[in-house]
């Protein structure tokens, strides 16, 4: 097991060390802390000695963290807060490389510690085991944020090939490849067109492109979810499901229980529960559901628009506590996809000005014309679209019967033949229609 485990580590560090070697030092640095941490914690009682080792390691990996995501927006803000007072500060800003993965692997090693403080986890002595936990490279630089009670555990166990479990992760990375290339990648050279700084924006140009930027952002995100779930499949590990088709979320609440599940639980199991949850009364409840969601917010990015974002929809949340408004059954939810699709305007905008200036043309629809979209789309070219329109409504079929399953479970369970209709039609629509010529980034590497 040892061997498998150095291994496991020697290819996570290669990988993730291909971007920049330099930031190696980091994932070693904050998987050692907690790893000598834990085994601090488990050989003291006393309470004031582990409330010391867990805020002493929670305030190492946040102030990593903070420095390399968070300087220059605090320094600017806090520049921008003076001179509102007429005080000039000459604050310092850094020229600093936000390193990959850095929020994702951090907040797994923080629930670890946190984990073992409270007891609900043991702490591992194997060095090896846990540090092939952190640094897996198939969920490392994008998630899923894994807890360790899932996944550390099977870095104990014996790893042998298994046809079944191949096939199962092959069908994941499949569908994974067909949303990225296929679906995120072609909305998203619409969605550069439409948010083009060239263009001049309207309330039609700037609805078209946040819907066009919520199929992207979607695609491309449970897309790499699905190929990383794949891949540790076929190596004979489980990690946790990413996303349920959010966009067929019947309520705000029933959204954050598919979107992004790993990170809307952490922050519900180690923010929002430890506040007080829902236990102290509505008052208590609204706020902490606003604290959570600004946290959560301030995760994706050093920005004001992550914490508008953040922001908004803690507000959606506590009206939708508030109001009940599920009982309208066939309108609330078109009313919440709308809301959704609307609240990724904030992600798509580079700043607050860009945010300003996107929200101010969504309200002005004052002669605007056809031709103004159509120049756009056309630009993608008129078969080109016609084509993504029609393999649109393929993926969202697929999704439709996807609602409470996932890929594999869903095609497992029909006929060979089927199956094999389905897989060489993806294959085919890949090879055709998948978009090729942009650099094969992925948005949330940048959170």
């Amino acid at each position: 097991l040892w061997i498998r485990n150095a291994f496991v580590i020697l290819s996570s560090y290669i990988f993730y060390g291909w971007w920049d070697w330099r930031f190696l030092s980091l994932i070693v640095f904050s998987s050692a802390i907690d790893f000598i941490i834990g085994l601090l914690l488990a050989r003291t009682q006393d309470k004031f000695k582990r409330k010391a080792l867990l805020f002493g390691t929670l305030g190492v990996n946040l102030g990593i963290l903070g420095f390399f995501k968070y300087f220059n927006f605090f320094a600017g803000s806090l520049q921008e807060l003076a001179s509102l007072f007429g005080i000039h500060l000459n604050t310092t800003t850094l020229n600093i490389i936000l390193p990959v993965g850095i929020s994702f692997y951090t907040f797994q090693t923080m629930s670890y510690t946190i984990d073992v403080y409270f007891g609900k986890l043991k702490p591992t002595r194997d060095i090896l085991a846990f540090f092939a936990f952190v640094s897996f490279f198939p969920q490392l630089v994008a998630g899923p944020i894994e807890r360790a009670s899932n996944l550390l555990g099977q870095f104990f166990e014996r790893k042998t090939f298994n046809y079944e479990r191949s096939v199962s992760g092959l069908r994941l990375m499949l569908w994974g490849f067909f949303k990225k290339i296929v679906i995120a990648d072609n909305f998203g050279l619409l969605t550069d067109r439409i948010f083009d700084p060239g263009n001049e924006l309207n309330g039609l140009t700037v609805m078209a492109g946040a819907v066009f930027f919520a199929l992207q952002i979607y695609a491309d995100f449970s897309g790499y979810s699905d190929i990383a779930i794949g891949i540790a499949r076929m190596l004979g590990f489980v990690l946790m499901t990413n996303f349920r088709t959010p966009y067929f979320a019947l309520s705000f609440g029933d959204f954050w229980k598919r979107w992004h599940i790993s990170l809307s639980t952490w922050f519900r199991d180690y923010v929002y529960i430890p506040l007080g949850g829902n236990k102290k009364g509505d008052s208590r409840m609204y706020i902490n559901l606003m604290i959570t969601f600004l946290l959560s917010g301030l995760w994706h990015g050093a920005s004001y628009n992550f914490l508008i974002w953040g922001g908004l929809y803690g507000i959606l949340l506590i009206a939708e506590k508030m109001l009940k408004p599920e009982r309208i059954r066939y309108i609330y939810p078109v009313f919440v996809i709308v809301c959704v699709v609307l609240l990724w305007i904030p992600f798509r905008a580079v700043d607050f000005s860009h945010l300003w200036e996107y929200t101010h043309s969504l309200f002005h629809f004052a002669g605007w014309e056809w031709s103004q979209l159509s120049g756009i789309i056309y630009g993608f070219t008129l078969n080109r679209f016609i084509a993504t329109g029609i393999i649109f409504i393929f993926f969202m079929f697929i999704e439709m019967k996807l609602r409470n399953s996932d890929f594999d479970t869903w095609i497992s369970a029909k006929p060979k033949f089927f199956r094999m209709i389905l897989y060489y039609s993806i294959l085919i629509i890949i090879m055709l229609a998948g978009n090729f010529t942009v650099k094969p980034d992925f948005i949330y590497f940048q959170f």
